[in-house]
């Protein structure tokens, strides 16, 4: 686990905490469109993942399904984001009953992704990256698993913790 993974040749490095989280616009698992920034006045969880119906992003998103109080006290929004296709994002949010949106970074494939730092540029998907954002867009915690790890979903409880007391 890292908090700052190292540079990928031709990468964009990762976006750092307390930087502003860069506006995008992606489809959501139904096609629609979700904007970043039209969220602003509440925080917001990107949940950056490698592949939908994958053991590990399935058991992590699963988890964030069956555990709302995680993010009821802050109020926060949970985007998870993968370069996956709108459709297989559908397929996957129906087939485990996800709640939260599912946001596709299919094309320009990654873009998103890339511009978060978070592309792996050899396998052209997203890595396990997670960003907690303020009501403000403003990165509050940022962190990493290996691609074949869980993500700590203590950190991201600790995260969400702590703009409760702001």
């Amino acid at each position: 686990m890292r908090d700052h993974p190292p540079a990928t040749p031709g990468a964009a490095p990762m976006i750092s905490v307390g930087s502003s989280a860069p506006d995008f616009t992606l489809p959501n698992q139904r096609g629609t469109a979700v904007t970043l920034s039209q969220l602003r006045g509440n925080p917001a969880v990107l949940i950056f993942f490698p592949f939908a119906f994958s053991p590990v992003c399935t058991s992590e998103l699963c988890y964030l399904q069956d555990h709302p109080e995680v993010f009821e006290m802050s109020n926060a929004k949970v985007l998870g984001i993968s370069t996956d296709s709108s459709f297989t994002l559908d397929a996957f949010a129906r087939q485990e009953s996800y709640d939260f949106e599912l946001l596709s970074d299919f094309w320009p494939h990654g873009d998103v992704s890339r511009r978060f730092g978070v592309l792996s540029e050899d396998g052209g998907y997203a890595k396990r990256q997670t960003f907690v954002l303020d009501s403000q867009g403003v990165i509050v915690d940022a962190f990493e698993s290996e691609v074949t790890e869980p993500r700590q979903l203590e950190r991201l409880e600790q995260a969400l913790a702590q703009l409760e007391q702001h």
